[in-house]
C-alpha cells in the first residue's frame, strides 16, 4: 500500500473535498482523485460518497480512515523518535469547545507554540459532544470539552480532570424573578441558552427533570454577545461566568438571580485516544496551561 495513496485519502475526508485536500498536500486536483482511486482498488472497495457535498466517507470509508489515521501518525512517531534534533513536528489537531475557546487560545496556546515551534495546529472548534466522537474517530488528537457533572468521558479515552467551571444566573429585572429564587420559580421563565450539546445547558435540563419541573428555552443562540443582549432584553434567564460579566457591555442591564439551592456548574476535560506517542508531551504542555488558565476568571460563553 502507497502512503502517499493513503495520505491522499485521509486528506479528502478530513477537509470535505478535492480541492481542499489538494490545497493541504500541494498536489493537483486530478493528482489527489488518482492517489484515492488507487487506494480504493488495493483495498477493492468505494472509500468515498462521491454524491455528498462535502465529501463523505462510505462505512468501508469510515473504517479505512480510523486506521489510516493511526499508520500516518505511527509514521510521525517513528520520524520524531529518530529525528537527531529530537524535535516534535507533524500536526496536532486540536478540538476546542467554544466555552473554552478563548482560555485556552491565549496563554496555553502560548506555551504550546513556544515549546514546539515545528509543530503545525490545526484547531477545531464545536460542542463537546461532537469533539468527543471526533477524537473517538481519530479525526481529532486531543480535545477540551466540558461535560455535565457526573458525566464521565467514553473509556475508550484518556482523560485529564481539569476541574469544575461554575457560572452566575441572570435575567433582566423586567422578568421579576423573585428574590431568591427557588427551582420551581425558575421553570416559570424562559431561557436563553447556547445550542443542544451544550454542557451548561444539559446540566440544568437534568436538573430540571429530576425535579420534575418544566424547561423551556426561549431562544437558542450562537454567540456570546447576542445572548446576553436577548438576556437584557428579558427574553429570558441566562448563564455567565463571573469574569465575563463583570466584563460585558450588558453588565448593568441585567442582574445575578440568587437560586440557593441551584448552582449550574461542569466539569471540565482534556481528552485523547492512547498512545499518546510523539504527542505525548505537546499534550501535557497544553494540558498544563488551560488547567492554570481555567483557575482565573473566565470570558463569556461563546
Amino acid at each position: 500500500m502507497n502512503i502517499h495513496d493513503l495520505e491522499a485519502f485521509v486528506a479528502v475526508v478530513e477537509t470535505g473535498s478535492i480541492v481542499g485536500a489538494s490545497a493541504r498536500l500541494n498536489l493537483t486536483q486530478p493528482g489527489v482523485t488518482r492517489r484515492v482511486q488507487n487506494l480504493e482498488e488495493q483495498l477493492a472497495t468505494h472509500l468515498l460518497d462521491r454524491q455528498s457535498k462535502p465529501l463523505k466517507p462510505t462505512a468501508s470509508g469510515r473504517e479505512a480512515y480510523e486506521h489510516g489515521r493511526r499508520v500516518l501518525r505511527s509514521l510521525e512517531d517513528l520520524k520524531a523518535g529518530v529525528s537527531p534534533d529530537g524535535e516534535v513536528r507533524g500536526e496536532f489537531r486540536l478540538g476546542i469547545m467554544p466555552y473554552l475557546s478563548t482560555s485556552a487560545l491565549s496563554e496555553p496556546l502560548d506555551s504550546l507554540r513556544a515549546a514546539f515551534p515545528r509543530l503545525t495546529l490545526r484547531i477545531t472548534s464545536s460542542l463537546s459532544p461532537r469533539l468527543v466522537e471526533q477524537v473517538l474517530h481519530s479525526e481529532i488528537d486531543a480535545v477540551a470539552v466540558c461535560l455535565a457533572e457526573g458525566v464521565a468521558p467514553p473509556p475508550e479515552l484518556v482523560g485529564d480532570d481539569l476541574g469544575v467551571q461554575a457560572v452566575l444566573l441572570v435575567a433582566s429585572p423586567s422578568l421579576g424573578v423573585p428574590k431568591p429564587a427557588e427551582l420551581n420559580d425558575l421553570a416559570r421563565y424562559p431561557w436563553v441558552l447556547n445550542e443542544t450539546g451544550c454542557g451548561f445547558r444539559t446540566f440544568i435540563r437534568h436538573r430540571f427533570e429530576a425535579a420534575r419541573l418544566p424547561f423551556h428555552v426561549g431562544v437558542e443562540a450562537q454567540g456570546a454577545d447576542l445572548r446576553m443582549s436577548l438576556v437584557a432584553r428579558g427574553h429570558g434567564i441566562g448563564v455567565v461566568t463571573p469574569g465575563a460579566l463583570s466584563g460585558s457591555q450588558w453588565r448593568d442591564a441585567v442582574e445575578v438571580v440568587d437560586c440557593p439551592g441551584f448552582k449550574p456548574q461542569v466539569r471540565c476535560w482534556l481528552l485523547h485516544r492512547p498512545p499518546a506517542g510523539r504527542l505525548a508531551r505537546p499534550i501535557a504542555v497544553f494540558r498544563d496551561a488551560l488547567a492554570e488558565a481555567l483557575k482565573g476568571p473566565m470570558p463569556l460563553m461563546s
